[in-house]
Protein backbone atom coordinates (compact mmCIF):
# COMPACT_ATOMS: atom_id res chain seq x y z
CA UNK A 1 0.00 0.00 0.00
CA UNK A 2 1.41 3.29 -1.05
CA UNK A 3 2.24 5.82 2.10
CA UNK A 4 0.77 9.20 2.35
CA UNK A 5 1.54 11.72 0.22
CA UNK A 6 2.78 14.63 2.29
CA UNK A 7 4.03 18.49 1.42
CA UNK A 8 6.70 20.69 3.34
CA UNK A 9 4.24 22.50 5.08
CA UNK A 10 2.34 19.72 6.72
CA UNK A 11 1.75 18.94 10.40
CA UNK A 12 5.24 17.51 10.37
CA UNK A 13 5.60 14.88 13.12
CA UNK A 14 3.04 12.81 11.30
CA UNK A 15 4.53 11.84 8.71
CA UNK A 16 5.23 8.10 9.89
CA UNK A 17 2.35 5.82 9.13
CA UNK A 18 1.11 3.41 11.72
CA UNK A 19 0.41 0.43 10.76
CA UNK A 20 -1.09 -2.82 12.84
CA UNK A 21 1.80 -3.17 15.11
CA UNK A 22 2.73 0.09 15.37
CA UNK A 23 -0.21 2.09 17.23
CA UNK A 24 0.25 4.62 19.44
CA UNK A 25 0.22 4.47 23.25
CA UNK A 26 -2.93 6.46 23.01
CA UNK A 27 -4.97 3.86 20.34
CA UNK A 28 -5.16 0.03 20.65
CA UNK A 29 -6.43 -2.27 17.84
CA UNK A 30 -9.48 -4.64 19.78
CA UNK A 31 -10.40 -6.58 17.17
CA UNK A 32 -7.83 -8.40 14.43
CA UNK A 33 -7.91 -5.27 12.35
CA UNK A 34 -9.08 -5.60 8.33
CA UNK A 35 -6.78 -5.76 5.65
CA UNK A 36 -7.13 -3.43 3.58
CA UNK A 37 -7.32 -3.79 0.40
CA UNK A 38 -11.85 13.10 -9.73
CA UNK A 39 -9.84 15.96 -9.63
CA UNK A 40 -11.29 19.29 -9.26
CA UNK A 41 -9.17 22.66 -9.65
CA UNK A 42 -10.79 25.05 -6.64
CA UNK A 43 -11.23 28.46 -7.86
CA UNK A 44 -11.81 31.06 -5.06
CA UNK A 45 -13.09 34.47 -4.72
CA UNK A 46 -11.35 35.13 -1.74
CA UNK A 47 -9.03 38.06 -1.46
CA UNK A 48 -7.80 38.34 2.17
CA UNK A 49 -4.73 35.15 2.86
CA UNK A 50 -2.61 34.02 0.24
CA UNK A 51 -2.87 30.46 -1.10
CA UNK A 52 0.29 29.75 -0.76
CA UNK A 53 0.45 30.08 3.37
CA UNK A 54 1.64 27.02 5.85
CA UNK A 55 -1.41 24.92 7.95
CA UNK A 56 -2.50 26.48 11.17
CA UNK A 57 -2.86 22.56 12.88
CA UNK A 58 0.33 21.66 15.19
CA UNK A 59 0.23 17.86 16.27
CA UNK A 60 -0.18 17.94 20.03
CA UNK A 61 -2.07 14.54 21.34
CA UNK A 62 -5.04 15.05 23.17
CA UNK A 63 -5.26 13.43 26.62
CA UNK A 64 -7.49 10.57 24.97
CA UNK A 65 -7.31 6.43 24.85
CA UNK A 66 -9.45 5.31 21.54
CA UNK A 67 -10.67 1.56 21.38
CA UNK A 68 -11.09 0.53 17.74
CA UNK A 69 -13.64 -2.28 16.92
CA UNK A 70 -13.77 -2.79 13.78
CA UNK A 71 -17.50 -3.90 12.53
CA UNK A 72 -17.80 -4.88 9.22
CA UNK A 73 -15.91 -4.73 5.71
CA UNK A 74 -17.78 -3.67 2.69
CA UNK A 75 -17.72 -0.53 0.95
CA UNK A 76 -20.95 1.43 2.77
CA UNK A 77 -19.97 4.47 3.39
CA UNK A 78 -23.51 6.11 5.85
CA UNK A 79 -23.64 5.17 9.52
CA UNK A 80 -25.70 6.89 12.40
CA UNK A 81 -26.08 6.44 16.09
CA UNK A 82 -29.39 5.79 18.38
CA UNK A 83 -31.44 3.57 19.91
CA UNK A 84 -32.38 0.68 18.10
CA UNK A 85 -33.95 -1.28 20.35
CA UNK A 86 -35.35 0.87 23.01
CA UNK A 87 -33.18 -0.73 25.59
CA UNK A 88 -31.67 3.39 26.84
CA UNK A 89 -28.42 2.20 25.13
CA UNK A 90 -26.74 4.05 21.73
CA UNK A 91 -26.38 1.61 19.50
CA UNK A 92 -24.67 2.28 15.31
CA UNK A 93 -26.54 1.97 12.40
CA UNK A 94 -24.24 1.64 9.26
CA UNK A 95 -26.15 0.45 6.11
CA UNK A 96 -26.94 -3.30 5.67
CA UNK A 97 -26.42 -3.99 9.51
CA UNK A 98 -26.98 -2.30 13.25
CA UNK A 99 -24.93 -3.15 15.79
CA UNK A 100 -26.32 -3.41 19.33
CA UNK A 101 -24.81 -1.92 22.33
CA UNK A 102 -22.56 -3.14 24.28
CA UNK A 103 -21.82 -6.38 21.91
CA UNK A 104 -21.91 -4.41 18.70
CA UNK A 105 -22.70 -8.02 16.73
CA UNK A 106 -24.32 -7.27 13.44
CA UNK A 107 -27.57 -7.86 13.42
CA UNK A 108 -29.60 -7.31 9.67
CA UNK A 109 -31.18 -4.36 8.89
CA UNK A 110 -31.57 -4.14 4.82
CA UNK A 111 -30.09 -5.25 1.65
CA UNK A 112 -28.54 -3.03 -0.84
CA UNK A 113 -27.14 -3.43 -3.97
CA UNK A 114 -23.43 -2.76 -4.82
CA UNK A 115 -22.91 -0.29 -7.98
CA UNK A 116 -19.65 0.79 -9.75
CA UNK A 117 -17.65 0.32 -6.78
CA UNK A 118 -19.94 1.63 -4.26
CA UNK A 119 -23.08 0.56 -1.95
CA UNK A 120 -26.25 1.98 -3.54
CA UNK A 121 -26.61 4.58 -0.20
CA UNK A 122 -25.44 7.27 0.43
CA UNK A 123 -26.09 8.39 4.10
CA UNK A 124 -28.41 6.87 6.89
CA UNK A 125 -30.79 8.91 9.12
CA UNK A 126 -32.63 8.33 12.02
CA UNK A 127 -36.75 9.24 12.89
CA UNK A 128 -39.90 7.65 13.92
CA UNK A 129 -41.30 8.24 10.78
CA UNK A 130 -44.82 6.34 11.95
CA UNK A 131 -44.47 7.44 15.25
CA UNK A 132 -44.99 4.03 17.16
CA UNK A 133 -42.31 4.83 19.73
CA UNK A 134 -39.57 3.16 17.49
CA UNK A 135 -37.13 4.58 15.98
CA UNK A 136 -36.62 3.98 11.58
CA UNK A 137 -34.30 4.40 8.93
CA UNK A 138 -34.15 6.98 5.85
CA UNK A 139 -31.91 6.44 3.16
CA UNK A 140 -31.23 7.46 -0.33
CA UNK A 141 -29.17 6.28 -3.22
CA UNK A 142 -26.43 7.76 -5.72
CA UNK A 143 -28.40 6.35 -8.82
CA UNK A 144 -32.49 5.69 -7.99
CA UNK A 145 -34.11 8.18 -7.52
CA UNK A 146 -36.88 6.98 -4.60
CA UNK A 147 -36.25 8.12 -0.74
CA UNK A 148 -37.46 5.29 1.12
CA UNK A 149 -37.68 4.43 4.94
CA UNK A 150 -36.93 1.46 6.55
CA UNK A 151 -39.51 0.39 9.72
CA UNK A 152 -38.23 -0.71 12.76
CA UNK A 153 -39.60 -4.24 13.14
CA UNK A 154 -39.62 -3.80 16.73
CA UNK A 155 -38.43 -6.27 19.84
CA UNK A 156 -39.66 -9.38 18.24
CA UNK A 157 -37.85 -9.11 14.84
CA UNK A 158 -35.08 -7.82 16.03
CA UNK A 159 -34.92 -10.87 18.38
CA UNK A 160 -35.03 -12.87 15.12
CA UNK A 161 -32.81 -10.91 12.66
CA UNK A 162 -35.84 -9.62 10.57
CA UNK A 163 -34.48 -7.20 7.71
CA UNK A 164 -36.88 -3.94 8.11
CA UNK A 165 -40.03 -3.24 5.51
CA UNK A 166 -39.04 -0.81 3.11
CA UNK A 167 -41.61 1.94 2.31
CA UNK A 168 -40.97 3.91 -0.52
CA UNK A 169 -41.87 7.27 0.49
CA UNK A 170 -41.47 9.23 -2.46
CA UNK A 171 -39.88 9.21 -6.03
CA UNK A 172 -38.12 12.48 -6.61
CA UNK A 173 -37.52 11.93 -10.15
CA UNK A 174 -33.94 13.04 -9.33
CA UNK A 175 -30.42 11.19 -10.43
CA UNK A 176 -27.24 11.79 -9.26
CA UNK A 177 -27.54 12.15 -5.88
CA UNK A 178 -24.59 12.69 -3.63
CA UNK A 179 -25.59 13.12 0.04
CA UNK A 180 -28.36 14.20 2.05
CA UNK A 181 -28.52 16.27 5.33
CA UNK A 182 -31.80 16.21 7.74
CA UNK A 183 -32.32 19.62 8.70
CA UNK A 184 -35.03 21.93 10.33
CA UNK A 185 -34.81 24.18 7.81
CA UNK A 186 -37.63 25.88 8.90
CA UNK A 187 -37.68 25.20 12.74
CA UNK A 188 -40.80 24.15 12.64
CA UNK A 189 -39.62 20.81 15.53
CA UNK A 190 -39.27 18.40 11.93
CA UNK A 191 -36.32 17.90 10.47
CA UNK A 192 -36.22 18.52 6.79
CA UNK A 193 -34.58 16.48 3.70
CA UNK A 194 -31.71 18.47 1.77
CA UNK A 195 -30.43 17.20 -1.24
CA UNK A 196 -26.96 17.48 -3.27
CA UNK A 197 -26.27 16.73 -6.16
CA UNK A 198 -23.00 16.52 -8.26
CA UNK A 199 -24.13 17.61 -11.05
CA UNK A 200 -24.58 21.61 -11.29
CA UNK A 201 -27.62 21.70 -13.89
CA UNK A 202 -29.93 19.58 -11.23
CA UNK A 203 -32.38 21.56 -9.02
CA UNK A 204 -31.29 22.36 -5.52
CA UNK A 205 -34.15 20.89 -3.43
CA UNK A 206 -35.23 20.94 -0.15
CA UNK A 207 -38.22 18.29 0.41
CA UNK A 208 -40.12 19.78 3.39
CA UNK A 209 -41.43 16.87 6.18
CA UNK A 210 -44.75 17.80 6.82
CA UNK A 211 -47.01 16.20 9.77
CA UNK A 212 -50.03 14.33 7.79
CA UNK A 213 -51.63 13.82 11.19
CA UNK A 214 -51.39 9.77 10.71
CA UNK A 215 -51.08 8.16 14.09
CA UNK A 216 -51.69 4.38 13.63
CA UNK A 217 -48.35 3.54 13.83
CA UNK A 218 -48.18 1.86 10.50
CA UNK A 219 -47.93 4.45 7.67
CA UNK A 220 -45.78 7.23 7.60
CA UNK A 221 -46.44 10.11 9.68
CA UNK A 222 -45.18 12.87 7.22
CA UNK A 223 -45.54 13.66 4.03
CA UNK A 224 -42.36 15.19 1.92
CA UNK A 225 -43.12 18.40 -0.35
CA UNK A 226 -41.05 19.47 -2.81
CA UNK A 227 -38.90 22.77 -2.95
CA UNK A 228 -36.65 23.30 -5.70
CA UNK A 229 -34.54 26.52 -3.89
CA UNK A 230 -32.67 26.81 -7.64
CA UNK A 231 -33.59 25.32 -10.98
CA UNK A 232 -30.26 25.22 -11.97
CA UNK A 233 -27.55 25.30 -8.80
CA UNK A 234 -26.23 22.68 -7.20
CA UNK A 235 -22.58 21.10 -6.94
CA UNK A 236 -20.65 18.92 -4.64
CA UNK A 237 -20.24 19.62 -1.09
CA UNK A 238 -23.16 21.07 1.31
CA UNK A 239 -24.38 22.64 5.08
CA UNK A 240 -26.99 24.30 6.16
CA UNK A 241 -26.42 27.34 8.84
CA UNK A 242 -26.98 31.22 9.09
CA UNK A 243 -24.30 32.94 7.28
CA UNK A 244 -25.43 36.19 6.83
CA UNK A 245 -26.64 36.84 10.74
CA UNK A 246 -30.30 37.46 9.86
CA UNK A 247 -31.31 34.56 12.24
CA UNK A 248 -32.52 31.79 9.06
CA UNK A 249 -30.68 29.01 8.03
CA UNK A 250 -28.93 29.39 4.90
CA UNK A 251 -28.04 26.55 2.45
CA UNK A 252 -24.34 26.15 1.18
CA UNK A 253 -23.17 24.48 -1.71
CA UNK A 254 -20.07 23.23 -3.44
CA UNK A 255 -20.22 26.85 -5.57
CA UNK A 256 -21.90 29.21 -3.39
CA UNK A 257 -25.16 29.73 -0.92
CA UNK A 258 -28.92 30.53 -1.18
CA UNK A 259 -30.18 32.95 1.03
CA UNK A 260 -33.49 31.75 3.01
CA UNK A 261 -36.12 34.49 2.77
CA UNK A 262 -38.94 35.31 5.12
CA UNK A 263 -41.23 32.44 4.20
CA UNK A 264 -38.97 29.46 3.11
CA UNK A 265 -41.40 27.58 1.12
CA UNK A 266 -43.11 30.40 -0.47
CA UNK A 267 -40.19 33.35 -1.71
CA UNK A 268 -37.55 32.98 -3.60
CA UNK A 269 -34.21 32.03 -2.88
CA UNK A 270 -31.15 34.17 -3.60
CA UNK A 271 -28.42 33.02 -4.54
CA UNK A 272 -24.70 34.00 -3.71
CA UNK A 273 -21.56 32.81 -5.93
CA UNK A 274 -19.13 33.93 -3.50
CA UNK A 275 -16.71 30.17 -3.95
CA UNK A 276 -16.30 27.54 -6.14
CA UNK A 277 -14.47 24.07 -4.64
CA UNK A 278 -16.16 20.34 -4.55
CA UNK A 279 -16.87 20.45 -1.27
CA UNK A 280 -17.13 18.60 1.88
CA UNK A 281 -20.56 17.26 3.17
CA UNK A 282 -21.47 18.47 5.75
CA UNK A 283 -19.70 21.93 5.44
CA UNK A 284 -19.58 23.16 9.07
CA UNK A 285 -21.26 26.41 9.74
CA UNK A 286 -19.69 26.81 13.07
CA UNK A 287 -18.99 30.39 14.82
CA UNK A 288 -15.52 28.90 15.46
CA UNK A 289 -13.33 32.34 17.00
CA UNK A 290 -16.36 33.66 18.84
CA UNK A 291 -16.55 36.60 16.87
CA UNK A 292 -20.30 36.84 16.50
CA UNK A 293 -20.45 35.65 12.62
CA UNK A 294 -21.11 32.11 11.51
CA UNK A 295 -17.67 31.00 9.97
CA UNK A 296 -17.76 27.67 7.62
CA UNK A 297 -15.23 24.45 8.29
CA UNK A 298 -14.80 22.54 4.84
CA UNK A 299 -12.73 20.14 3.15
CA UNK A 300 -12.17 19.96 -0.70
CA UNK A 301 -13.79 16.38 -0.81
CA UNK A 302 -12.19 14.74 -3.66
CA UNK A 303 -8.72 17.01 -3.04
CA UNK A 304 -6.03 17.97 -0.65
CA UNK A 305 -7.31 20.76 2.14
CA UNK A 306 -9.31 21.03 5.12
CA UNK A 307 -10.05 24.85 5.67
CA UNK A 308 -11.64 27.30 7.89
CA UNK A 309 -13.39 30.04 6.45
CA UNK A 310 -13.26 33.22 8.73
CA UNK A 311 -16.36 35.45 8.40
CA UNK A 312 -15.41 38.45 8.09
CA UNK A 313 -19.05 40.48 8.13
CA UNK A 314 -21.35 40.89 4.72
CA UNK A 315 -20.48 43.06 2.27
CA UNK A 316 -22.83 45.73 0.91
CA UNK A 317 -24.13 43.68 -2.07
CA UNK A 318 -25.29 40.40 0.43
CA UNK A 319 -21.86 38.27 -0.30
CA UNK A 320 -19.87 37.58 2.45
CA UNK A 321 -16.44 38.42 3.16
CA UNK A 322 -14.48 35.11 3.59
CA UNK A 323 -11.15 34.88 4.75
CA UNK A 324 -9.68 31.21 3.77
CA UNK A 325 -7.08 29.61 6.34
CA UNK A 326 -5.45 26.23 5.88
CA UNK A 327 -6.03 23.73 8.70
CA UNK A 328 -4.37 20.85 7.15
CA UNK A 329 -3.01 19.10 3.97
CA UNK A 330 -1.61 15.75 5.60
CA UNK A 331 -4.38 14.04 3.69
CA UNK A 332 -6.74 13.89 0.66
CA UNK A 333 -10.80 13.40 0.33
CA UNK A 334 -11.56 15.21 3.74
CA UNK A 335 -15.16 14.32 2.76
CA UNK A 336 -17.13 14.47 5.87
CA UNK A 337 -16.44 16.32 8.78
CA UNK A 338 -18.19 16.55 12.19
CA UNK A 339 -17.73 18.39 15.54
CA UNK A 340 -18.68 17.06 19.16
CA UNK A 341 -16.55 17.32 22.29
CA UNK A 342 -14.45 14.38 22.56
CA UNK A 343 -12.15 15.64 25.77
CA UNK A 344 -15.08 17.04 27.97
CA UNK A 345 -13.67 20.34 28.11
CA UNK A 346 -17.02 21.85 26.74
CA UNK A 347 -15.40 22.76 23.47
CA UNK A 348 -15.73 21.01 19.91
CA UNK A 349 -13.60 19.50 18.17
CA UNK A 350 -13.17 19.03 14.52
CA UNK A 351 -13.53 15.71 13.41
CA UNK A 352 -12.50 14.65 9.77
CA UNK A 353 -10.39 11.92 7.87
CA UNK A 354 -9.14 10.54 5.12
CA UNK A 355 -12.26 9.06 2.42
CA UNK A 356 -10.72 6.01 1.70
CA UNK A 357 -10.74 5.00 -2.58
CA UNK A 358 -13.66 7.80 -3.12
CA UNK A 359 -13.60 7.35 -6.88
CA UNK A 360 -11.84 3.89 -6.60
CA UNK A 361 -8.83 5.44 -6.04
CA UNK A 362 -9.06 8.11 -9.04
CA UNK A 363 -8.52 11.19 -6.67
CA UNK A 364 -4.92 12.77 -5.60
CA UNK A 365 -3.83 10.39 -2.94
CA UNK A 366 -7.03 8.20 -3.35
CA UNK A 367 -5.06 4.90 -2.67
CA UNK A 368 -3.51 6.26 0.42
CA UNK A 369 -4.13 4.94 3.61
CA UNK A 370 -6.90 6.01 5.93
CA UNK A 371 -6.43 8.16 8.74
CA UNK A 372 -8.85 10.38 11.58
CA UNK A 373 -8.17 13.08 13.33
CA UNK A 374 -9.55 15.04 15.90
CA UNK A 375 -8.44 19.23 15.72
CA UNK A 376 -9.22 21.70 18.86
CA UNK A 377 -9.10 25.07 18.46
CA UNK A 378 -7.73 28.06 20.92
CA UNK A 379 -7.11 31.35 20.08
CA UNK A 380 -6.38 30.97 16.06
CA UNK A 381 -4.21 27.61 16.08
CA UNK A 382 -5.43 24.15 15.43
CA UNK A 383 -3.88 21.28 17.59
CA UNK A 384 -4.14 18.14 15.35
CA UNK A 385 -4.33 14.50 17.28
CA UNK A 386 -4.23 11.61 15.57
CA UNK A 387 -7.17 9.30 16.45
CA UNK A 388 -5.94 6.50 14.24
CA UNK A 389 -3.77 5.55 10.94
CA UNK A 390 -3.65 2.97 8.87
CA UNK A 391 -6.86 1.62 9.08
CA UNK A 392 -9.81 3.70 9.73
CA UNK A 393 -10.92 6.47 7.05
CA UNK A 394 -14.24 8.24 6.33
CA UNK A 395 -16.81 7.93 4.18
CA UNK A 396 -19.75 9.61 3.76
CA UNK A 397 -20.96 10.01 7.27
CA UNK A 398 -19.20 10.18 10.87
CA UNK A 399 -22.06 9.84 14.09
CA UNK A 400 -20.76 10.71 17.20
CA UNK A 401 -22.27 10.05 20.34
CA UNK A 402 -22.05 7.86 23.90
CA UNK A 403 -21.70 3.92 21.86
CA UNK A 404 -20.40 2.07 25.50
CA UNK A 405 -22.32 4.06 27.70
CA UNK A 406 -19.68 5.83 30.09
CA UNK A 407 -20.67 9.31 29.62
CA UNK A 408 -18.04 10.35 26.95
CA UNK A 409 -18.35 10.54 22.97
CA UNK A 410 -17.89 7.77 21.10
CA UNK A 411 -17.36 7.94 17.23
CA UNK A 412 -18.91 5.63 14.24
CA UNK A 413 -17.45 5.74 11.00
CA UNK A 414 -18.26 3.61 7.95
CA UNK A 415 -16.42 3.43 4.76
CA UNK A 416 -14.49 1.12 2.23
CA UNK A 417 -12.21 0.66 4.78
CA UNK A 418 -14.76 -0.82 7.07
CA UNK A 419 -17.07 0.17 9.55
CA UNK A 420 -16.04 0.98 12.87
CA UNK A 421 -16.86 2.29 16.26
CA UNK A 422 -14.00 4.26 18.01
CA UNK A 423 -14.80 3.96 21.39
CA UNK A 424 -13.64 6.66 23.78
CA UNK A 425 -12.02 5.41 26.96
CA UNK A 426 -11.05 7.65 30.20
CA UNK A 427 -7.65 8.43 30.39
Amino acid sequence: MKTSHFTKRNCHSLQTPIGPSTVGPSQRIARTAFALALSITANFGFSERSFGEDPLCKPKDLALRWQIEPLALDANEGCAIGDVDGDGKSDVIAGRNWYPSPSLTPRPLRNIEDWNGYVQSNGDFLMDVNRDGRVDVIAGSFVPTEIAWYENPGAEGLRLGRTWTRHAWVDTKASENEAQLMHDIDKDGIPDWIVNSWNSKNPMTIWRLVDNGNKDGKAASYTLEQKVIGRSGNQHGMGVGDINGDGRDDVLLGHGWYEQPEKPWEGEWKFHADWNIQGSIPMIVVDLDKDGKKDIIVGQGHDYGLYWWRNNGNKPDGSIDLQRNLIDNGFSQPHAIAMADLDGDGKDEIITGKRYYAHNGGDPGGQDMPEIHAYSYVDGQFTKSVIERGHVGVGLQIATGDINGDGRTDIAVAGKSGTYALLNLPK
